[in-house]
């Protein structure tokens, strides 16, 4: 059921029920689906993740906040008039969407919507130099908070591209990762991948696509207490299971493609790099 309407972004809530970390401009800040139905949406996510909804401001059409005990934990909107395919994006924090954008362009990516002004902030919609699809976001960072291991939550982000490197060097000069310190944000290698850490935890990776053919994107993890489990519940409900149901170095991984088509993963287990 959506609530009523909020101008705020998140709350801090029961978030310390699990292991969450600070938002940090340069990192991932928040994940926002494009829908094609908002309604269908929000029943399939309510009953496979156990969201609640909250009615956000308005972007390019309706837009809703998932909650998880009171904490918004992502974003649901229409599509509007964006010619824009069903998916979930992820957003990057800034503290200047301009000097992003410049830089995007400047480094070979694109920049397909923005840098628009909105009530809470600064957006823009852009492709790497490979193609994938993400968000730059410049304003609050969502009560100060970004990825959790409360169920329900997003807990990982990852990038599967044909050239890691190469895309780790894009994304490190637009959001210019050296000028942070190491306790803010730190690059490291480890299991096969370029991962971004702050606060002593891993939260987002870039790897090489075990698919060459496939689209460069990236794709959000969501926290559950049994992956397998709510793998058959996802099928019940119309989503479609993308491959087995397998073992990682970060728990147990579900690949999957909701009714309207967009893609996201489920996973159980410690959080990355704990």
């Amino acid at each position: 059921m959506t609530e009523p309407a909020t101008t705020e972004p998140v709350g801090e809530g029961t978030a310390a029920k699990g292991k969450a970390v600070r938002c940090v401009p340069a990192l991932p800040s928040w994940v926002s689906l494009t829908a094609s139905n908002l309604d269908a949406a929000q029943a399939f996510y309510g009953e496979l993740l156990g969201w609640s909804f909250k009615r956000g401001a308005d972007r390019w059409g309706p837009y809703v906040l998932a909650m998880v005990d009171g904490v918004a934990v992502a974003g649901l909107g229409t599509l509007g008039d964006l010619q824009l395919p069903v998916a979930w994006t992820t957003f990057f924090g800034t503290e200047d969407a301009d000097v992003v954008a410049e830089r995007i362009r400047a480094r070979g990516g694109t920049v397909a919507v923005g840098p628009l002004s909105f009530d809470a902030g600064r957006v823009a919609i852009a492709a790497d130099l490979a193609g994938a699809p993400f968000g730059v976001w410049e304003g609050g960072l969502n009560g100060g908070r970004v990825l959790s291991s409360i169920p329900g939550a997003p807990v990982w982000i990852e990038l599967r591209t044909k050239d890691a490197f190469a895309s780790a060097l894009f994304y490190g000069e637009v959001f210019a990762w050296d000028g942070r310190g190491p306790e803010e944000l730190e690059v490291r290698w480890e299991y096969d991948r370029v991962v971004l850490r702050t606060g002593g935890r891993s939260v987002a990776a870039l790897a090489v696509a075990t698919d060459p053919e496939a689209r460069p994107s990236w794709n959000v993890y969501f926290e559950v207490d049994d992956a397998d489990e709510r793998v058959l519940l996802a099928e019940r409900i119309g989503a479609d299971v993308l491959g087995e149901v397998l073992d990682s170095p970060y728990g147990r991984v579900a690949h999957l493609r909701d009714p309207q088509g967009g893609r996201f993963s489920l996973i159980s287990g410690p959080p990355p790099g704990k």
